[in-house]
């Protein structure tokens, strides 16, 4: 690192558990996050302005003046913009070292594997759960670390899903692909704008944990908050044995969880 970059993270080295060697991996990382509203905005706000080298921005979506009340990447002047150059605009402002490349696609198939496949971290910040599934059976394949997180109403979620362990379940452990699920959108039922911040907020702490190497990660566990009571519940999620994407020999039952849908976009 040079020295603006020393002086910029002063407060990242400082940290004991981190210190040079960790930021130094931060900066060198690339980081996917899928979904630019209301959880990809704070999450990238965060992984920006800790140093990840480069943040891939993937959204196929367009500002609307909905958006506005909590995709805090965006403007007024951004309405009717693709997502993702609004976003690389914003968090220019906040880190110019940070090269944001803007996708202004809904990654699948191929594309997402070959994203995927670059990244040393993803972030799940979308908005629908074929998308959900798609990410993660990439993730399984190409042994990445999956940072999932949802919000709706005034409920979230933030779960690690790293196939790197070889006990650690996958998201299609927790809710299988077949498993009726009905899909409720803001759009419809509403997102408390200090929630998505909140949970995007979890995510990015999850990531930079997980590229640089420090700490516990939320692999194995799934984290439940209540915003109206301000009460966080955490679920222990064991490899399910019989799931199809990520296969396991271990034994264990799975637990009964609400799952919430999607999310803020």
């Amino acid at each position: 690192m040079n020295d603006d970059q020393l002086l910029r993270y002063s407060r990242h080295i400082l940290l004991p558990q981190l210190g040079v060697e960790g930021q130094e991996a931060i900066v060198n990382a690339r980081a996917l996050i899928i979904g630019a509203g209301g959880l990809g905005s704070p999450a990238a706000y965060y992984m920006a302005s800790a140093g990840v080298g480069t943040l891939v921005l993937a959204d196929g979506d367009t500002v609307d003046l909905t958006n506005l009340q909590r995709q805090i990447l965006h403007r007024t002047a951004s309405v009717g913009h693709a997502k993702v150059d609004s976003g690389k605009a914003t968090l220019a402002e906040i880190n110019p070292e940070c090269h944001v490349v803007p996708l202004f696609e809904r990654l699948s198939g191929v594309r997402l594997e070959e994203e995927v496949a670059q990244a040393d971290v993803v972030l799940d910040c979308c908005d629908n759960f074929a998308t959900r599934h798609a990410v993660n059976r990439a993730c399984v394949k190409l042994r990445k670390p999956l940072v999932s997180g949802a919000a709706i109403r005034f409920d979230g979620q933030v779960a690690v899903f790293d196939s790197r362990q070889t006990n650690a379940p996958c998201y299609h452990c927790l809710f299988p692909e077949a498993q009726d699920v009905e899909e409720v959108r803001c759009a419809v039922m509403g997102v408390f704008a200090p929630l998505t911040g909140i949970i995007g907020a979890v995510q990015a702490a999850e990531a930079l944990k997980l590229l640089a190497g420090i700490g516990q990660s939320l692999a194995g566990r799934l984290l439940l908050l209540d915003g109206m009571g301000m009460e966080w519940r955490e679920i222990r999620v064991p490899k399910d044995p019989g799931c199809t994407v990520c296969r396991s020999q271990i034994p264990e039952a799975l637990p009964v969880v609400s799952v919430l849908s999607n999310h803020a976009i």
